[in-house]
């Protein structure tokens, strides 16, 4: 079992040493909301969950009553200019508001903007919802997608879990004093939802490193547990 958090600018500075000494194995910050909000710390986020050897995960804050293939974009662009994609990182739309719509509409804005994400980056995203707000409809046609429940009252690796799906993937657990998540699961297993580098991948696969950046993580990972060894890697 994996043990990880979500992070945004409500948050501020993260010192990503310390939640990896700490055993966290896996993270999401918050990238983008609707078409034009950009979190100011999310480049800092992602580059400093990477370079601990934490699982990075990205996630977009939906606003359904904008169009779901701009905001698509923008998410990608956002995470391009980060430094993109590597090898098994996790992309994930956080579905919580209506915006007022009804429940189909919501589900639609959600189905499209999977597809777009998938279409433009080739990874699955995960949808994290809450267990009302899947109840009411809002989730329809998303069961293919891995959910990211949040459902702080039910034991750690234990929730209940909405339709339309029949499993959870990660379960939020707790939101105080921060935002903690549960992967059943290795981290094999974990970044096999993430990233996976097509032939001829478009841009917003590469990142920073080309090719080879998954080789770079992993190099800078086994530096990271080197320096935990030696009593003190930071």
């Amino acid at each position: 079992m994996l043990y990880g958090i979500d992070v945004s600018n409500w948050q501020g500075a993260v010192d990503w040493g310390d939640h990896a000494d700490d055993g966290v194995a896996f993270a999401f910050a918050k990238a983008t909301e609707g078409s034009t909000f950009v979190d100011r710390w999310f480049d800092r986020n992602w580059n400093g969950m990477r370079e601990n050897w934490i699982v990075c995960g990205a996630y977009h804050f939906a606003r359904p009553a904008g169009d779901p293939e701009e905001q698509a974009r923008c998410f990608l662009r956002t995470v391009q200019r980060a430094g993109g994609l590597h090898h098994g990182d996790l992309l994930a739309l956080d579905l919580e508001t209506s915006d007022r719509l009804p429940a189909p509409k919501v589900a639609r804005f959600a189905r499209r903007w999977c597809r777009a994400v998938t279409a433009q980056a080739g990874v699955r995203p995960v949808i994290y919802t809450f267990l009302t707000f899947a109840y009411g409809g809002n989730c329809a046609g998303l069961e293919d997608y891995p959910l990211w429940i949040a459902a702080p009252g039910n034991p750690t690796g234990r929730p209940d879990v909405p339709g339309p799906w029949n499993r959870w993937t990660i379960h939020q657990y707790a939101h105080k004093p921060l935002d903690r998540n549960v992967f059943h699961g290795t981290r094999a297993e974990l970044t096999s939802l993430g990233y996976r580098r097509r032939h001829g991948a478009n841009r917003h696969g590469a990142g920073r490193h080309g090719v080879d950046g998954h080789r770079a993580e992993k190099h800078r990972g086994e530096k990271h547990r080197a320096g935990k060894r030696r009593g003190g890697h930071r």
